[in-house]
């Protein structure tokens, strides 16, 4: 197991774009172990490799139906419906809003052996590729809220105590501890 500590809101390489992945070799299957280990020690049904500080287009996720990693992912929308819900993030413990995103997306990527991967996701899946894709892309859920709500949880970061000392890496284990806790909410839990 190698759990990695989780970067926080105010870390520079949250808000970077993300690097695509052009060689598939042990430092990259190294990295899918770290993040997908992070993820359950963390209690979070998914993490981007820029949480643990690694400017690399790879997440992984464990959303209690579907489970596994994707590497230079891509998605696009699948049909009209949306679907609203409370989102929370790792990279910003406590803050919790909801988030308007797509209800179904086709996804595609590739593996850590680079072989290439197509699914549609749907629901908390599609919810969770959508919101560890933005990682990729340097951006966070902060971003996707109305304007009131982007204040309030605005208010909330800068009230936290994490924020107020300048903290910006918790250890996984200070996060959420282990996934037998977080497994009581499994649709409320942060990604």
């Amino acid at each position: 197991m190698t759990i990695q500590p989780v970067r926080l809101f105010g870390d520079p390489i949250l808000r970077a774009r993300a690097a695509e992945v052009e060689t598939f070799d042990r430092e990259v299957r190294q990295l899918v172990t770290d993040l997908t280990d992070t993820m359950y020690e963390s209690g979070g049904v998914g993490m981007a490799a820029p949480q643990i500080g690694v400017g690399l287009r790879v997440f992984v996720y464990d959303t209690g139906e579907a489970h596994g990693h994707l590497i230079n992912p891509v998605w696009e929308v699948a049909g009209e419906e949306t679907q609203t819900g409370v989102e929370g993030c790792l990279s910003i413990p406590g803050v919790r809003e909801d988030v308007t995103r797509a209800m179904t997306v086709l996804v595609r990527g590739v593996d850590q052996t680079g072989k290439p991967v197509e699914f549609r996701a749907e629901g908390l899946l599609a919810r969770c590729v959508q919101h560890e894709t933005d990682h990729l892309d340097g951006m966070l859920f902060l971003q996707r809220l109305e304007p009131a709500a982007r204040k309030d949880a605005m208010r909330a970061v800068r009230e936290s105590s994490w924020f107020a000392q300048g903290i910006t890496v918790l250890s996984a284990s200070q996060l959420g501890g282990s996934r037998r806790r977080a497994e009581a909410g499994t649709q409320e839990r942060s990604r």
